[in-house]
């Protein structure tokens, strides 16, 4: 019994991944390769139990119009995707072609081409072409958190009532409570984490998977 989450060590993650939907080969090789050309910025992708979550979030939720800000190698885009109801779409913004070409080859081996669209340039512009009625069922942000109140004001106008946005690194490994942060993505994201819990658009709750993750329901 606890009142609070437990802290993972490395065996305990372990067991958490192989004992709730652990990789299959397509996420296996995605990670292995992410971690083998890209070292530096490996950090960048989400977590597998992450990934597992995310799916069955998703699926759960019956989402068929679903929009991601931030794709890297592509993880949290097959997440997503696999868990999209019939005839579903997800919508990618990114700004590099050289981490997306990764992440399209891993589309293309987990048969979701045709599921997923990807959108290159800075997302806030890119986000203003879409639909401005309510309409999207999910939406995940993880780029440049200081973008995160621009991106966060074009979605949620935009998603339907009950329909979530999911928000990654909300914790900031930890620097979030550090009482004066020095860099400038962590004081952004303190500002974003306040504004949200104030926004009477949406519920959120944060959940402390990974590197914290909020789940904001629009109302």
């Amino acid at each position: 019994m606890t009142n609070k989450t437990l802290t993972l060590t490395e065996a305990l993650h372990d067991y958490v991944v192989a004992n709730g939907s652990e990789p299959d080969e397509v996420v296996r090789d995605l990670i292995a390769e992410t971690a083998r050309v890209l070292p530096e910025n490996a950090i960048m992708q989400i977590a597998p139990e992450q990934a597992a979550f995310m799916t069955l979030l998703t699926r759960i939720l019956g989402a068929r119009q679903a929009v991601e800000i931030g794709t890297f190698t592509g993880l949290s885009s097959i997440a997503i995707a696999r868990g999209l109801a019939e005839g579903g779409r997800l919508i990618c913004f990114d700004v590099s072609d050289e981490f997306t070409s990764i992440a399209r080859r891993y589309w293309a081996r987990a048969g979701l081409t045709d599921r997923i669209e990807l959108r290159l340039g800075p997302a806030a512009e890119t986000l203003g072409a879409l639909p401005l009625e309510p309409h999207l069922d999910l939406a995940f942000i993880d780029a440049d958190k200081t973008g995160y109140l621009g991106y966060w004001e074009h979605l949620v106008p935009r998603m339907r009532p009950g329909g979530l946005i999911l928000v990654d690194n909300v914790l900031r490994h930890g620097q979030i409570v550090d009482p004066s942060p020095s860099d400038a993505s962590t004081v952004a994201m303190v500002e974003f984490n306040r504004r949200v819990l104030e926004d009477p658009r949406v519920e959120s709750v944060l959940v402390p998977i990974a590197d914290g993750l909020t789940i904001a329901r629009r109302l």
